[in-house]
């Protein structure tokens, strides 16, 4: 057992692009126990990020004390983090915790159950490997993976550990999208035919932090230890702070973005991924130097792989340079629409008794309701500083890390919106139609696996 457990720990490291814990991370005593229903549950946040301030600690905190969790050190690898971490964390429940240079050193040191992962898009996965290695329960940020390598071996590290894991798509906690999915599974919906999406907003500054840029030095931080398994490359701050701009860092509005609404299709359709992909985009007017694209479109085909003959199609499209249609999510049926945005279901589109007898059909047409109505009752702590659907989600982990239940968001859900990025992210970048091969898990564009 303990060779196999060793051997399991050696290839978790290199296949995560090198990932080291400290010895005693790897010994039989930093094995978790499970906790009893008494017991503290002591977690830690690794990368306070803007993210972590402004709502995942404020969601945990509404929920800490009667579920007995507490926040007891945070890990940075910048030390300006670190020391605005412990700081805000001392003035929201006047405790003083620990600070941790990186999360090698917080998993030696083994004084925590769980972790909040926080940090830039691309270390999610990796950064779940060491957790799960060091038996430690996740609440990990989205997107699960920027690259069909590192979600491989996120997803086998949690599998493998045991361990609770929630991905922070809280819309999996909303009640509204319970009743969606409650809905259309019912058969009541129809056969989805087809499903838009939009995320427009209009923000040139939009993941810029220019002062945060022209204030941090290579050696207030380590910069080595976060490119991770990236292609190396000289210190830039832009990449370091603004890594959402950036690719291989960040995939921009699918990661960030598209990765909460495509997840929806998933969860309500029952399919783990598209068939296809066809995207384009590009930098059509915020020309500072970003990589990633201020606009984008892409279309999605859905449907089984052994039947070409049914499915659906979903359209995405997103930028940076005009907020009008805002945040749009549609779902439509030959008999009207569920609509995510109003929260309603509703005829519109439907088949009319005029176009139906002419085909000698029946006409179809949904009775509409409104989602909220029928949405399941939850209750939730009050002002958790957080939006709901993420205080909802917060408090979901933290109940099953008790019950050692599968969370609202499991690890598939994050790997499987992690497939749709990167096929989306192969489109674009190649011009090609990406595709899923399922024997190997990888994406293909053009027929040829998509690499950073």
């Amino acid at each position: 057992m303990g060779k196999n457990r060793r051997s399991f720990i050696k290839k978790s490291a290199l296949a995560s692009g090198g990932i080291v814990l400290g010895a005693n991370a790897m010994s039989a005593s930093s094995y978790r126990k499970i906790l009893g229903s008494n017991d503290r549950v002591r977690v830690g946040i690794s990368g306070f990020s803007n993210r972590a301030k402004g709502a995942l600690i404020p969601a945990f905190n509404g929920h800490s004390e009667k579920q007995n969790f507490e926040i007891v050190g945070v890990s940075d690898i910048w030390n300006r983090r670190r020391d605005e971490g412990a700081a805000f964390i001392k003035e929201t429940t006047g405790n003083k915790i620990k600070q941790w240079e990186n999360n090698e050193e917080m998993y030696a040191r083994d004084k925590i159950d769980a972790v909040i992962i926080s940090t830039a898009d691309f270390q999610h996965a990796l950064h779940t490997v060491q957790a799960a290695t060091a038996k430690k329960d996740v609440y990990c940020e989205k997107p699960f993976a920027e690259t069909m390598a590192d979600a491989r071996v996120g997803l086998k590290a949690v599998k493998d550990s045991g361990i609770v894991f929630q991905i922070g798509s809280q819309r999996r906690s909303g009640a509204n999208y319970h009743a969606a999915d409650e809905f259309i599974k019912s058969g009541k919906f129809g056969d989805i035919v087809m499903v838009e999406m939009t995320w427009n907003v209009n923000q040139p500054g939009r993941w810029r932090l220019p002062k945060l840029t022209s204030e941090i030095r290579e050696s207030d931080t380590d910069w080595k230890r976060y490119q991770m398994n990236r292609p190396p490359a000289a210190w830039d701050p832009r990449k370091y702070l603004e890594y959402r701009l950036f690719w291989p860092y960040s995939s921009g509005i699918p990661g960030q973005w598209m990765s909460h609404q495509i997840d929806t299709v998933h969860w309500f359709s029952g399919l783990n991924h598209p068939r296809s992909v066809a995207a384009n985009g590009g930098i059509y007017l915020w020309k500072d130097g970003r990589k990633n694209f201020d606009t984008m479109s892409a279309v999605f085909d859905y449907g089984p792989a052994d039947d070409m003959s049914s499915g659906f199609q979903v359209t995405y499209s997103s930028r940076f340079t005009n907020s009008a249609g805002g945040t749009k999510e549609i779902y439509y049926s030959n008999g009207g629409e569920l609509n995510l945005d109003t929260n309603k279901v509703s005829d519109n589109g439907g088949l009319t008794e005029r176009f139906a007898s002419a085909m000698d059909m029946q006409p179809n047409r949904l009775a509409a309701f409104n989602l909220s109505e029928n949405a399941p009752k939850v209750v939730t702590s009050a002002n958790t500083g957080a939006d709901n659907m993420t205080s909802l989600h917060m408090l979901n982990w933290m109940e099953c890390v008790r019950s050692r239940n599968t969370t609202n968001g499991p690890v598939e859900a994050g790997y499987n919106h992690s497939i749709a990025n990167i096929m989306t992210t192969a489109a674009l970048r190649t011009g090609l139609k990406a595709t899923f091969d399922e024997t190997t898990q990888d994406v293909l564009a053009g027929g040829k696996v998509f690499q950073y």
